[in-house]
């Protein structure tokens, strides 16, 4: 049977698939953690990395992606695994030697003890391996610290932007300055379209009902599994009010102690600790991503109010509030993302006279960047608002780079102060920073 399986993983042709901008570090001789959330896409990224190693030349017989999920499979331990790669090396004898070889390991919890295994053969060297692994026993980000500092993480969100249209078919193939009005104002649109769908691969494009049970679904499982079961978590309505609360409210400030006093105040006995424990689990799971205020003290970090955000825009309609909508946080949602695709690391500024910019960008090597994102520039408060907060920040933050994103689909009427830049929404998400 394991000779079987080897046999068919070898012949498996490369599917159809939408290719994702997922970067990998260029570092050798690490294994590489393929994480993020659940129906994120993470087995067909292991798909895209075999199919491009194919593509570049790569004998097929080299680049061997085992599904350890397979009911066939159902109960392989690591000795089993140990001899399917040594079964592999003995057909192909001359591959590992040559340095040419890639395993892909997807669902890799499945096979208890397998992290030695990956030691072992990774010392040994001549092979580079990709796992992916989420469940109940084993969360995606503990496939990477498992390996002891010999894996690095690589985050699959949902769709950016650019991929949601890749998949559908309408990604621009010329820079946005060369596009014709029309084909902006195209852009524009389906902008707005993926702020309510999301960038979920199975949601796209599908009717709003299924897509609203769709979504449902994805964040019941990685309740249930990945933070109920995963935790044995005791008080699971105290978890769920929690859930609800932080995505029903994205971008908004909150507090573990303001949190706590509402539960209590409901008859619902629960301790600040174990709501700590409940939002790092929900971290953890991805579920949701939460934003510290920028500070150079880190106690002041600590005791300042993180922001909260989904890990998709397309979740916000299914917990806001009846007679609200959220098309200012859903834009706030997909920047900050887009943010942390690009390898940005993420705070939000509060002022000393308490302006706020959403976010405050870092990356190794360059200047830091200020970024408001703002539906439209048409309300005068809102305009003002804006801009003062942004000019308030960039002057606390000296070499920080103020950035203005707005939803307009031209640029604004009023001339904007001087070091502030502007881009249209859906621009800004089509280019690379």
């Amino acid at each position: 049977m394991l000779r079987r399986k080897l046999a068919e993983s070898l012949a498996a042709e490369p599917p159809e698939l939408t290719r994702r901008d997922t970067r990998l570090p260029r570092v050798r001789r690490k294994a590489f953690a393929v994480i993020g959330v659940r129906r994120s896409g993470k087995t067909w990224f292991l798909e895209q990395c075999r199919a491009e190693r194919l593509a570049a030349g790569r004998p097929r017989e080299s680049q061997l992606l085992l599904s350890l999920e397979d009911e066939r499979l159902v109960g392989l331990s690591v000795a089993d695994l140990r001899w399917l790669l040594e079964e592999h090396t003995r057909q192909f004898t001359s591959l590992r030697a040559a340095g040419g070889m890639t395993v892909f390991l997807d669902e890799v919890q499945t096979v208890p003890g397998w992290e030695g295994l990956v030691r072992r053969l990774m010392d040994a060297g001549g092979v580079e391996f990709f796992l992916s692994g989420s469940s109940a026993r084993l969360l995606s980000r503990e496939v990477a610290t498992s390996l002891r500092g010999r894996g690095m993480e690589v985050l699959v969100h949902p769709f950016s932007f650019r991929e949601a249209l890749r998949h559908g078919g309408a990604e621009p193939s010329e820079p946005w300055q060369r596009l014709r009005p029309a084909e902006c104002a195209a852009l524009d649109r389906r902008l707005r379209t993926y702020l309510v769908e999301g960038g979920f691969p199975e949601a796209q494009g599908i009717e709003p009902r299924d897509r609203a049970a769709l979504l449902a679904g994805y964040v019941d499982v990685v309740m249930l599994r990945d933070v109920v079961e995963r935790h044995a978590v005791t008080n699971p309505l105290a978890l769920r009010w929690l859930e609800r609360q932080l995505l029903a409210n994205p971008g908004g400030g909150f507090s573990v102690k303001k949190h706590y006093d509402t539960l209590r105040s409901l008859g619902q006995a629960v301790g600040k600790d174990t709501l700590h424990q409940y939002l790092a689990h929900l971290e953890d799971a991805f579920l949701i991503r939460t934003v510290a205020m920028h500070s150079a003290s880190e106690r002041q970090r600590m005791v300042n109010p993180r922001k909260a955000y989904p890990v998709d825009p397309g979740l916000i309609a299914l917990f806001e509030q009846p007679g609200r909508t959220h098309h200012g946080r859903a834009l706030e949602t997909a920047v900050l993302l887009e943010l942390q695709r690009r390898g940005f690391d993420v705070s939000y500024v509060r002022t000393a006279d308490g302006w706020e910019v959403d976010f405050l960008a870092r990356r190794a090597g360059e200047a830091p960047l200020l970024v408001q994102a703002c539906l439209e520039s048409e309300g005068d408060d809102t305009w003002e608002r804006e801009l003062r907060a942004l000019a308030a920040a960039a002057k606390a933050l000296r070499g920080a780079r103020p950035f203005l994103v707005t939803m307009d689909a031209t640029a604004p009427v009023r001339p904007l102060p001087r070091g502030v830049a502007w881009a249209p929404a859906a621009r800004w998400l089509l280019e690379e920073m």
